[in-house]
């Protein structure tokens, strides 16, 4: 897997050139190895992407973003046939031991749980009930101790009127950054060889991105805590930016010092080993740093 994002933001095209990407503007040209490529994400409407490019990046098992005239993604391209996809690991797959499943889930909502009270000290929230409903966690988190945290988590964060269904520019801003987030597990999943589709928790039938759903939830604290040290008036290029920075943040995970992209994929995988008898144990823990790395960025056109 690559490594560099690619954020085009303007009138632009993209197309393939001797094993390269060639990004062509109105004033400048940038050429990207095909196999350095991890997220390619589309944010203006009038730029052309042939197709030999996309065919080259999902050779790569590169993600392509494309953003609806909201600024919000709206789709992504998928590989539909992972070299390493079997109808046994299908199979397996949907087989998955119940009980591994519920052990799991109940890592994920500890992990992610953990996670936001870690995010609400950071920004000088009084956390004591938070940790109180850690505390009442079950097995399978039966009584949704995840909601419950969530009602108290954002108003912390955001303010006392706060909710997740305004429409204001901090929701926008987290649904961009946990749309990004999905598509890094996503992208790890299928890489793998299994379905998103099937997920351990997440069972909409309408939602082809059920397992994501299900194994990012330890990550989304980084985009809060991004999101809530910012003065938002809306979802600006910028904005944009900054969450796309996210993916190459320096965290610490299960005591390593991994960039986000990276700790996602190794995550995915410890996850994945788990759910097919491979390991007994998981691991899930992930630190965030006080402050946001501004060099982060590969580039932006």
């Amino acid at each position: 897997m690559g490594w560099r994002t690619i954020m085009v933001s303007q009138h632009a095209k993209v197309s393939l050139t001797a094993g390269n990407l060639v990004i062509q503007t109105d004033s400048d040209r940038l050429h990207v190895p095909v196999k350095d490529m991890d997220v390619l994400l589309i944010q203006a409407l009038q730029a052309v992407v042939t197709t030999a490019a996309v065919a080259a990046l999902a050779e790569v098992h590169a993600k392509i973003l494309f953003t609806g005239r909201d600024g919000q993604p709206i789709c992504e391209t998928t590989g539909c046939y992972p070299r390493s996809r079997t109808a046994a690991l299908v199979t397996s797959q949907v087989n998955w031991d119940p009980s591994r499943k519920a052990n799991l889930w109940t890592r994920i909502v500890a992990s992610k749980m953990t996670n936001q009270i870690a995010v609400a000290q950071l920004v000088g929230a009084e956390t004591s009930t938070l940790k109180d409903e850690l505390d009442k966690l079950e097995l399978n988190d039966e009584s949704n101790r995840e909601a419950v945290v969530a009602r108290q988590y954002f108003p912390l964060l955001f303010g006392d009127d706060f909710s997740r269904s305004d429409l204001v520019p901090e929701n926008a801003a987290l649904n961009y950054g946990y749309s990004l987030l999905l598509s890094l597990v996503d992208r790890s999943i299928v890489s793998r060889g299994y379905m998103t589709c099937f997920g351990i928790h997440h069972d909409n039938a309408g939602n082809a991105f059920n397992l994501g759903s299900d194994l990012m939830e330890p990550f989304r604290p980084v985009v809060d805590q991004w999101v809530a040290r910012q003065k938002l008036l809306d979802l600006t290029p910028d904005v944009k930016l900054g969450l796309a920075r996210l993916l190459d943040l320096k965290v610490i995970f299960n005591g390593k010092k991994e960039i986000v992209r990276n700790a996602m994929d190794s995550y995915v995988a410890a996850c994945l080993h788990y759910l097919n008898c491979e390991t007994d144990q998981v691991r899930i823990e992930v630190e965030f740093p006080n402050e946001v790395s501004s060099d982060a960025t590969n580039d932006y056109v």
